[in-house]
């Protein structure tokens, strides 16, 4: 794909650029940001011009134009007059710019056979990491509980049995297994306000 150049450019004082530009390639700061103030807009508008003509790239613009600056600081210094305006040069930067962007966009864009059906709903990888400090807090705080207790809370708390059930397995009725985990539940505070881990 050939940079395109646009074919009129749009209208600056010629002249009051051109004293711009000398002064920045000779390194006056304050000229450089003037002649940047200048510059950008024109830039700005050939970018979204160039880019939305192509569905889909117009959200471009802003960064392409930035990227333009960028290079047009690169440059300056290694600037020479050779009897054409200084937009020309501007310009020529920026339908390179563009074109970088539109064979960038095209190859960042991977064609699939399939669509998924639905989203990824699996956790990410802060999440599996919290998940797993967690857990590894869980583990801490039951082994300080007595074995009849840390089994009561697997079965009711972890394991989401009912109190019939959980009473059941362990020999007890559904009111005691409630009162024990009332109990086991309080001295499972205890020991974390104690160790500080929550």
């Amino acid at each position: 794909m050939l940079a395109q150049r646009p074919a009129v450019l749009p209208k600056a004082d010629d002249a009051a650029l051109d004293h711009l530009t000398s002064l920045a390639v000779q390194g006056d700061d304050g000229a450089m940001d003037s002649l940047l103030r200048e510059v950008r807009p024109m830039v700005l508008r050939y970018c979204r011009a160039r880019l939305a003509r192509v569905s889909g790239y117009a959200h471009y613009s802003d960064d392409v134009a930035q990227e333009v600056c960028i290079a047009l600081l690169v440059a300056l210094p290694r600037y020479q007059d050779r009897g054409r305006p200084f937009a020309s040069f501007v310009f020529g930067i920026a339908a390179h710019k563009v074109a970088d962007a539109l064979r960038g966009s095209t190859r960042a864009d991977v064609p699939t056979d399939s669509v998924p059906e639905r989203a990824d709903d699996a956790p990410g990888p802060e999440e599996s990491v919290v998940r797993t400090v967690e857990a590894e807090r869980a583990r801490a705080l039951l082994s300080e509980l007595p074995e009849q207790q840390r089994r009561l809370l697997a079965m009711r708390v972890i394991a989401g049995l009912s109190a019939d059930e959980t009473g059941h397995v362990l020999g007890m009725s559904p009111g005691a297994v409630r009162v024990a985990q009332h109990r086991a539940l309080a001295r499972l505070r205890q020991v974390a306000l104690a160790n500080r881990l929550f």
